[in-house]
Parts: C-alpha cells; sequence; structure tokens
C-alpha cells in the first residue's frame, strides 16, 4: 500500500509540468502509454518519456485502460486557465471528473491510478488537483493518502509574486551546492498603512488561515452529482458556525487595531470604498491576479462562458425571498407547500448547496456575491479577464471585502436566530445541576497568570513541489506571522453529585466595544470566539481541569500547516491520514489567539461546564476514522457531528433575561479578565530547516 499510495502522491507534484517528465525529490517516472499522452505529446511523447527513464531512481508502469474516461465539459477548460468551484461553468466541470473518478470500482488502484493520470494530462491543473482531492478524501480505498499541502502544489496564490524568479534563481544554484537560504517576504508587500484596511493583512494575508478557508470548502463542497459527497452531517448549520466565528475573529482583531466592527455590505448599490491590490501571479495563467481600485460598484454580470449570468435584480429577489423564509419560519417548496426553517436548512439556501430545498426560490445569494464581487473590473467578459481574489476559495479571505459581504451573510442568520421562531435557552438548557466552577485561571510559559502573550515568527515554506520546470531540491520562501508563548486552562470544579461527564466550553471576547464601553450581550455574544470544546470526567467532590493550548478542539497543529506530505506517505502516521485529510481544514494554531496589543488588551474569558447527556451523541464507534483536533470546525469523518447542542452554544442566540455577560452566568459557568499583551519582536521558528 505504501508504494501505491506514493504513486498517488505523486499526481500532486508540479502540477503545470508534463507528465512524460520525471516526478519527485526522487526522481520517479510514471511509465505512459499511448492512451495517456495529452495531445501535445501524441507525436513523440513515448520517446521522451523514454529518455527521461534514462534518470528515473524508480518506474511506475501504468496500467492500459479498456474504456477512457470521457471529459466533454471539462476539456473545455483551457489548461492556462483560473479554475474557481464558485463559477456554475466550473462546476459542472468538476462534477463530472469527480463522477468519473469516483466511478473506477473500488479497491482497483491499478485503473484509478491510469484514469487519474489521463485526468492530469488532460484536463486544467487546478480543476484536477480539486477534484482529485475530493475523490482521494472521499473514496474508501484512498483516504489514508495524503492531501498536498495545497500552499506547496499552487505556491502562487499565497506568496509575493516577486518570489518566484529568485526561487528560480536559488533551485539552480542551489542545485550546484550553493547554500539554501531562504527568501525572506517582507511583511508588508500588499500595501502601506496610508490605506487603514491594510492594518490587518497580517491577519488576512495569513497562509495558515488561507489554507483552512481552501480546505474546509474541501471537505464541505457546496455541489457535486454525488449526493453523499455533500450531504454530510449539519453541513449547513457548520457553514454558517465557521464563517460567523471567522467574522467575530476579524472584528476582535479589528478592536485590537484601533478599527470600528467590519460594516456589512447590505446595499448592493453603493460604492465599495475598500480597494485590494493582492500582488500575486498565477504559475497557471502567467497573469496577474485582477486589483480592486477603490469606489468600484457592483452590476449586472454576464459572462455564459462561466456560467455566470446573474442581476443586481436576481440578487435583490432572493434577498428578499430569503428574508421571508426568516421572518415566517417557513420554507416553500418548489411544489407549493411549506416546511419550517432550521439552521442547517437555512445555511443550504444562503449558501447555496445542492441540498437548497428549492434553488429556483431562493438562489444562491452567497455564492453569487462572491461572483459579482470577483467580476467587477470586467462584468461583460469585454476585456477578457478572469476573476479576483474573492472568487477564489485559496485566496478570498485575503480581500477586505469578503469580510463585508460575510457580515451581511451573517447578519440573515443572526435574524433568524433572533427571531420568534428560535427561542431563547431555557435556564434547564443552561443549568448543570451540582456543578459549580470555584476558579478559572490561566497559566502562561512566561509565568504570568490570566495573560496571553502573543509575539511574530518567521517560519519557512517550501515552494518547491510547485515551482515547475526548475531544478529540485528545496526552496524555502521566510514569512511572518503571529504566534503565542504555550498556556493551559486550569479549571477548579465542585461536583454535589455522582461521578458524571460534563462538557467544558471556552470563549472569548474583547472586554469593551469601539467606544471602549462595556458590551451589551446582544452585541457581545456575536464577539466571543471559541478557543476549546472538550469532555471530562468529574469526581463526586473537588475536581481539578488542566487543559494546554496545544489541545485545543479548534485547531490543526502547526506542523501540519506547513508540512511536508512527501515522506508521510505509507508511514507509521498512515492511519491518521484520513483523519487529517478531512480535519485539515481546522484552523491553525499559530491563529488561536487574538494578537491584542503591546499595552495589554483586556479580553473576557467565559468557561462552562454544560450537562452531558444533553450534549452527547450517538457515534458509532469509529475512532480510526476520526480525528481529534479541529471537530468544532470540521466535524469528524463519517460520523455526526460531536456535539448534539446547537453550534455556538450557549451565544448562538439571544438571551431570555440577560443584559449583560455578568447577568448571563450560572454556577456552572465562570467568567474571568484576562489580558492579551503583543511582544512586538520576530523570532525564528525553532522547527525552520537548517539552511547550509
Amino acid at each position: 500500500m505504501a508504494e501505491i499510495a506514493n504513486s498517488f502522491s505523486l499526481l500532486f507534484d508540479r502540477p503545470n509540468e508534463p507528465m512524460v517528465s520525471l516526478k519527485g525529490d526522487k526522481k520517479v517516472l510514471f511509465q505512459l502509454t499511448d492512451q495517456l499522452l495529452s495531445p501535445e505529446y501524441k507525436n513523440n511523447g513515448i520517446e521522451i518519456n523514454t529518455r527521461f527513464g534514462e534518470e528515473a531512481t524508480q518506474i511506475i508502469p501504468l496500467k492500459q485502460l479498456k474504456t477512457l474516461p470521457k471529459f466533454p465539459k471539462a476539456s473545455k477548460l483551457p489548461k492556462d486557465s483560473e479554475f474557481s468551484i464558485l463559477l456554475p461553468a466550473h462546476q459542472e466541470m468538476a462534477d463530472e471528473v469527480i463522477d468519473a473518478l469516483l466511478a473506477v470500482p473500488e479497491n482497483q488502484l491499478q485503473d484509478l491510478l491510469s484514469t487519474c493520470v489521463y485526468a492530469r494530462v488532460n484536463l486544467n491543473p487546478q480543476l484536477f488537483n480539486y477534484c482529485y482531492s475530493v475523490v482521494l478524501m472521499h473514496r474508501p480505498d484512498t483516504e489514508n493518502i495524503p492531501i498536498q499541502n495545497f500552499a506547496e502544489t499552487f505556491p502562487a496564490k499565497f506568496v509575493d509574486s516577486k518570489v518566484f524568479s529568485q526561487a528560480r534563481e536559488t533551485a539552480t544554484v542551489a542545485a550546484r551546492g550553493a547554500p539554501r537560504i531562504p527568501i525572506v517576504i517582507p511583511r508588508d508587500y500588499t500595501a502601506t498603512d496610508l490605506d487603514i484596511e491594510h492594518r490587518l493583512a497580517y491577519w488576512r494575508e495569513d497562509i495558515g488561515i488561507n489554507l483552512h478557508h481552501w480546505h474546509w470548502h474541501l471537505v464541505y463542497p457546496f455541489t457535486s452529482n454525488q449526493r453523499q459527497i455533500v450531504a454530510k452531517d449539519r453541513r449547513g448549520e457548520l457553514f454558517f458556525y465557521m464563517h460567523q466565528q471567522v467574522i467575530a475573529r476579524y472584528n476582535g482583531e479589528r478592536l485590537a487595531n484601533s478599527l470600528s466592527r467590519t460594516k456589512k455590505f447590505s446595499n448592493f448599490r453603493e460604492k465599495i470604498p475598500e480597494a485590494y491590490f493582492p500582488k500575486l501571479d498565477s504559475l497557471t495563467t502567467s497573469r496577474g491576479w485582477p486589483p480592486r481600485q477603490a469606489n468600484m460598484q457592483w452590476s449586472d454580470v454576464n459572462r455564459p462562458v462561466d456560467g455566470v449570468v446573474v442581476t443586481l435584480n436576481d440578487m435583490d429577489r432572493w434577498r428578499r425571498n430569503i428574508e421571508e423564509a426568516i421572518a415566517t419560519g417557513l420554507v416553500k417548496m418548489p411544489n407549493g407547500s411549506t416546511q419550517s426553517l432550521d439552521i442547517d436548512t437555512l445555511g443550504n439556501i444562503i449558501e447555496a448547496s445542492i441540498l437548497s430545498p428549492n434553488r429556483e426560490y431562493y438562489g444562491s445569494l452567497h455564492n453569487n456575491g462572491h461572483n459579482i464581487a470577483g467580476y467587477m473590473h470586467d462584468p461583460t467578459h469585454r476585456y477578457l479577464e478572469s476573476f479576483n481574489v474573492i472568487s477564489d476559495e485559496a485566496t478570498n479571505m485575503r480581500d477586505p471585502f469578503f469580510y463585508r459581504w460575510h457580515a451581511f451573510i451573517d447578519d440573515l442568520f443572526q435574524r433568524f436566530k433572533e427571531s420568534p421562531n428560535v427561542r431563547p435557552y431555557s435556564p434547564s438548557e443552561l443549568e448543570n445541576p451540582g456543578v459549580e466552577i470555584s476558579s478559572v485561571r490561566v497559566e502562561s510559559s512566561t509565568g504570568n497568570v490570566n495573560t496571553f502573550n502573543t509575539f511574530w515568527m518567521q517560519s519557512d515554506v517550501d515552494l518547491s513541489r510547485g515551482l515547475d520546470f526548475s531544478d529540485r531540491g528545496p526552496v524555502y520562501v521566510r514569512f511572518t506571522h503571529l504566534n503565542h508563548r504555550p498556556f493551559q486552562y486550569v479549571i477548579d470544579v465542585n461536583n454535589k453529585g455522582d461521578a458524571r461527564r460534563a462538557t467544558v466550553r471556552i470563549f472569548m471576547s474583547p472586554k469593551f466595544d469601539e467606544r471602549n464601553l462595556p458590551w451589551i450581550l446582544a452585541d457581545q455574544r456575536k464577539m466571543f470566539i471559541e478557543m476549546d470544546r472538550f469532555v471530562v470526567p468529574l469526581n463526586a467532590g473537588q475536581n481539578k481541569i488542566t487543559r494546554k493550548s496545544t489541545e485545543s478542539s479548534l485547531t490543526i497543529p502547526f506542523e501540519q500547516t506547513f508540512r511536508d506530505l512527501s515522506a508521510q506517505s505509507g508511514n507509521a502516521r498512515a492511519p491518521n491520514l484520513a483523519g487529517f485529510n478531512f480535519c485539515g481544514c481546522g484552523w491553525p494554531q499559530h491563529m488561536l489567539v487574538p494578537r491584542g496589543t503591546e499595552a495589554g488588551m483586556q479580553y473576557e474569558l467565559f468557561v462552562m461546564l454544560s450537562n452531558y447527556s444533553l450534549d452527547s451523541v450517538n457515534n458509532p464507534d469509529g475512532s480510526q476514522k476520526s480525528c481529534v483536533e479541529a471537530s468544532s470546525f470540521c466535524g469528524l469523518k463519517d460520523r455526526l457531528y460531536p456535539d448534539r447542542r446547537n453550534m455556538g452554544y450557549p451565544f448562538d442566540r439571544p438571551s431570555a433575561g440577560a443584559a449583560n455577560i455578568q447577568e448571563f452566568i450560572r454556577p456552572n459557568m465562570a467568567l474571568i479578565d484576562v489580558t492579551i499583551r503583543l511582544q512586538n519582536v520576530t523570532e525564528q521558528n525553532p522547527l525552520n530547516p537548517k539552511t547550509a
């Protein structure tokens, strides 16, 4: 299995290089047959492939296919075009490819490998990468094959375009014995602080945050002909919750940078003052990503070639219909009947996914908002321009407008949560009789109590797997990101009843709003960010609970954001790779703690021990198919979401009587003041490779 897993992993390598050439650092060659040659290599491909074989350390023979898959739609996307799953035409192409790769019978891995090679040589590399990743993740016989780190495969979506000429030079001279010195990306490469939104660039342009968003949408696609790929447990609610938490975290960062909370984009015809110049070039198209000038406006988009034909009147109509469903608590079905609205259905309606109960009536509000914003510079295809960064799941969190659009989307969800159709929690739903929290404290590795310490770190990422047509060997780019000192929570609990289990829920929020006033709970509940959620056994009497920051249910370990998977396929970690492929969509560990300020920003830390008998779900035993980390945002593979409560509980809806957080607290809850202090220093990551 290790050898075949390695063969599949090599299909991620250098996506723009032809399959006739060597793959991977170990110079592996796929032995192509006539049927597996792309049109441009039909005449001499076998001869070239054979010549490369003289340098190969390993040759992988490929099985002759009895019937070749047909890609009438997918083959229309030129190999030098950008791909985005948000575009309807590209969705149809992806559905076609995914269907073909899933149609190969299970455990016929040689047939699957040849089919995947055929798809790779004939299709757009970004389209292939997306479909291939989805298929590996959802086939039982390939779930242990690692999904390659997208930032390593398509680095141009994540790092300054200036890097690549330097990177090729580094690869060339290093191949001849020169030391591999990292290429340093400056922190302020997209703008200056003359643009106030640039204060947040360290957060928006973080590689880990953008990888999180790309990977989440890979695990939770909104379209497929294979319904089981989309219809995962509570995926509509998870769409709401993950993006709501992103907005809450972003707003906390804005307050730390002396900015107000992000303003929702609710008037589709107003000018957009926020400009964005991404400074990214595509290695697929050999063109720069289009920027957005300040004060541009939405307009009708008429681009049949991309499947995007949408007017602002369409957006108004879909919005009205969704607002009607929220107000009435009822969903109109295609046959004219109605059904009650819940948060999961609303998520699938707004996004919209194929699970939307009435796509014709409710449209695709969220996705088309991204598309209209993505084509503001060329809405009619007059200038043959591609979309900008907001129409690509791997790049759209870089753009300040992403947060304005999602503030509007989140407001729709919050209006539902605040409507009469969602009742506030009763005391019995919030309390945990007999369980009292005596004290809570945060212990930092710096020795300070109730203080989180953040700082800047420089980490290296190897670009060589995405650096087509250059010498082999690692090429490191060093970028600066936020990080925090390790810490742990210490919670003292008195259990007055029998031994039992409880769910510990930890949230935090800025203590004051942008006017430096205490929050009303109606606003603060939307600012609370989840930090951790875990189940603990409670003995009768006194209990001391300790929990390390690195154990958070929200995050993936630092090494998994910046990992090298080439050595991991087939090794002892392989049983966990199905879990990683699924749970890799977690929040990056280095961004768990908000930035804070140098003077120290005041936050409130909320801890709750909820009644486990009301939290638990009946999951079949299948721990080998799940992962511990990142379940808050990712759920569990092939299982129910591991918490029966509403996502965001207890802050997902207004309180019945509490005006502020202090009035909300019950004996099984605690609230303490904490400080987040930014130490404005930059340290080298000790895990960075030695550069000699």
